[in-house]
């Protein structure tokens, strides 16, 4: 029986112990140690970023969003319904009202077409989410956002290394939120980063990561003591995850060669299977590609179970994703009733392949040939 291909293995450069053993002997193991101070520092210098702060998830990073542009009852959330829950979440705690909008046809991405017809006098904030590292259509979002004096918090969770014309996802937004989840890029097991990207809101972004205190202030030394002043919660994470995050981001570029080389063997392989009708991942001409994730679109859902059947019988997991929030059993009574016919398909028909940095090239190929072989047959 051949070997299992999982369909994810976290990467491992061999630095991630001894940097947590650093972090252990310097005696300074909670929040904003050293290496914290160096993550933060190359976001900032090297990738130009505004100003970042690490976080124990992206779904802090996303609360802590919500928190710093002051969402409450009777505010609307502009949003995908085809997400992770956690976005819808982070808004849902303020008591705000989700209004889901459709995805593309093109992919899974907001429709930023649609967007202005959902705009009220009540919204205050378009959450666009780049799936598979693709980048949403930001100009057309920022159009609308600007017309309507609405922030844009950008759920970048895939889209590490990723570009809209040039520009890096996470820094085009009012704020942009992260993850360093053990299916991503660049890992720390759990762990997440918010990118503040309006310096008017860098001070109190601080201070709601520190439970609502000054307490970051404090350990610099601009106050002389710190105090309760705001809303706030335990944001921050361990420089033990900052240790392990460090030596994923050392080998960035090599992570992102690997990722990008595995996904063009994906799509060259399976390529002829748009003949058949068959999905593969579409970039528009202002994206770029980070080798986040491949996935194939199938014709039916009673086509996709067989095909993760098959898969999965010779011992290959490849997996779906999101169920659409509009349709969940929390949120479906309190949808408007629209349809979002794309977000539906998506979730009933989108397949994703295995891809992690140990991708052999012997195993991507017995998967293709898997997939390859499906299709001849049904």
């Amino acid at each position: 029986m051949l070997p299992l291909i999982p369909f994810n293995k976290p990467y491992f450069s061999g630095n991630e112990t001894r940097y947590i053993e650093q972090a252990v002997r310097s005696g300074k193991i909670s929040g904003d140690g050293l290496f914290t101070q160096r993550v933060h520092q190359f976001f900032e210098e090297q990738l130009g970023f505004h100003k970042v702060l690490l976080t124990t998830s992206c779904t802090d990073a996303l609360e802590m969003a919500a928190l710093l542009l002051n969402i409450g009852p009777g505010d609307e959330v502009i949003m995908p319904s085809f997400t992770f829950v956690s976005t819808a979440n982070a808004f849902v705690l303020r008591g705000a009202t989700v209004v889901f909008a459709d995805s593309t046809a093109l992919n899974p991405n907001l429709d930023a077409a649609a967007l202005e017809s959902l705009v009220t006098p009540r919204t205050r904030v378009i959450v666009p989410v780049h799936y598979a590292g693709i980048a949403c259509d930001m100009g057309a979002i920022q159009a609308v956002a600007t017309r309507h004096e609405l922030a844009v918090v950008e759920d970048a969770a895939h889209a590490i290394d990723s570009y809209y014309r040039g520009q890096t996802l996470g820094t085009l937004g009012t704020l942009g939120a992260f993850s360093f989840h053990e299916t991503k890029n660049i890992i720390s097991g759990e762990g997440g980063m918010l990118a503040i990207n309006d310096e008017r809101l860098a001070a109190r972004a601080e201070v709601i990561r520190e439970k609502g205190t000054t307490r970051t202030a404090f350990y610099r030394g601009e106050v002389d003591k710190y105090g309760w002043v705001d809303l706030g919660s335990s944001f921050l994470p361990s420089d033990i995850i900052a240790a392990y995050l460090w030596a994923q981001l050392e080998n960035l570029a090599d992570i992102q060669q690997q990722r990008r080389a595995i996904w063009q063997r994906y799509y060259a392989a399976l390529a002829p299977l748009q003949q058949q009708g068959i999905g593969l991942p579409v970039l528009p001409d202002f994206a770029t590609n980070n080798g986040h994730l491949f996935y194939l679109i199938c014709r039916s859902l009673p086509e996709r179970t067989a095909l993760l059947a098959h898969l999965k019988q010779r011992g290959i997991w490849a997996v779906f994703h999101y169920l659409p929030l509009h349709q969940s059993p929390y949120y479906a009574a309190r949808h408007d009733g629209r349809a979002l016919p794309w977000a539906e398909l998506y979730a009933d028909q989108l397949v994703r392949l295995p891809l992690f940095h140990e991708l052999s090239e012997a195993d991507q190929r017995r998967i293709t040939d898997e997939v390859l072989g499906f299709y001849q047959t049904y």
